[in-house]
């Protein structure tokens, strides 16, 4: 099989530097101290985001805290699955800094007026992180498990979340049809391989991405579909666990974005995170940055596969999302549906 490859490294682009420089993984709020002010305000900030990265917010809150432009903030902080995030904020819940782990998730806040269109007008095109969908697989991968065909064996069952609450669910899905589409090219051989898959290997689909590994480090599946960075953030807390890049996969762009009526911290505490030490902190729990210093430096980190596509090979998050995912007349709801999976929103 052979798609257009497309380096991770062509998303990353020169980013301005910022001058003004236990988890609860399943969701859930936390709160740091805001570092001693030298005469300035006090200023608590709102973060919301996807469940995995707590544990790098955890580090990057309080590195910014000893930054002139962190001084004297403090922040309250969610994470949980994106799509339940997402609709939180939309809701009501109070947020200045939100991160999802898909597009749409954002789009859904400019559209509630609570994030500005131009949200991803900046040089990383709005993301914060990528990342590529791969096989978590147990320490020393019993199974041999290394292709696509393989999650497709009798005697492999697989885990992936349920994609109508998690993000980390659709970019799962959309590296299963995506690469048995030909990068988009044969829609009908991608619905077929995640028809295959669904009905007769997926036998969990939990709420979220960092539930979904907890069942899998819990004992259950031979294999979890999920993002290189939560298998190496699993390895790096100590899972037994090791996992494989397939030849062909999707790379998953992760967005932030500070709110329309948030303090100037707010946009600080960002541009932090896209400096060189906020995206250091990402590097070092297997993320890979979009700042481009940073990535260079990291370049045997985080090697290309040959067959990398993105999800505008696929046609973009608007037609994926109508074609597969819609719950009316999505071809991959449908296939969700018949297998008892909740599709509500």
């Amino acid at each position: 099989m052979h798609h257009r490859k497309t380096p991770i490294a062509l998303l990353a682009t020169a980013l301005a530097l910022a001058g003004c420089g236990g988890s609860d993984d399943t969701g859930g709020g936390s709160a740091s101290a805001a570092a001693p002010s030298s005469g300035g305000r006090e200023t608590s900030l709102n973060l919301v985001a996807y469940s995995t990265p707590q544990v790098v917010y955890d580090e990057i809150i309080p590195a910014f805290a000893r930054t002139g432009a962190g001084a004297g903030v403090s922040f309250k902080s969610s994470f949980g699955a994106s799509g339940d995030q997402s609709r939180a904020v939309a809701a009501g819940q109070k947020a200045d800094y939100v991160s999802f782990s898909i597009e749409p998730d954002m789009a859904r806040l400019v559209g509630a007026g609570l994030v500005e269109p131009t949200w991803a007008d900046t040089p990383s095109r709005g993301l914060v992180t990528t990342s590529l969908v791969a096989f978590i697989v147990r320490r020393g991968n019993p199974k041999n498990i290394r292709t696509w065909d393989d999650l497709l064996r009798e005697d492999v069952e697989v885990l992936t979340p349920n994609p109508f609450t998690s993000g980390a669910a659709k970019w799962n899905l959309l590296g299963a049809y995506g690469q048995a589409a030909d990068g988009g090219k044969d829609p009908q051989a991608g619905v077929d391989y995640v028809a295959k898959l669904i009905k007769d290997h997926v036998k969990i689909q939990d709420k979220s991405g960092r539930e979904a590994l907890q069942s899998f480090t819990s004992g259950e599946g031979d294999v979890l579909l999920s993002y290189e960075y939560e298998a190496t953030t699993a390895q790096k807390k100590g899972e037994e666990v090791d996992y494989v890049v397939p030849a062909d996969t999707i790379r998953i762009d992760i967005t932030a974005a500070v709110t329309k009526d948030a303090p100037p911290e707010a946009k600080a505490f960002h541009d932090y995170v896209l400096s060189k030490p906020g995206q250091e902190a990402f590097v070092e729990w297997g993320y890979r940055p979009v700042n481009e210093e940073v990535l260079a430096a990291n370049k045997d980190k985080f090697p290309d596969p040959p067959g990398v596509f993105t999800i505008d090979d696929l046609g973009g998050w608007e037609k994926v999302d109508e074609e597969l995912f819609d719950v009316e007349k999505g071809a991959i709801a449908k296939l969700e549906e018949e297998a008892g999976v909740p599709t509500a929103k």
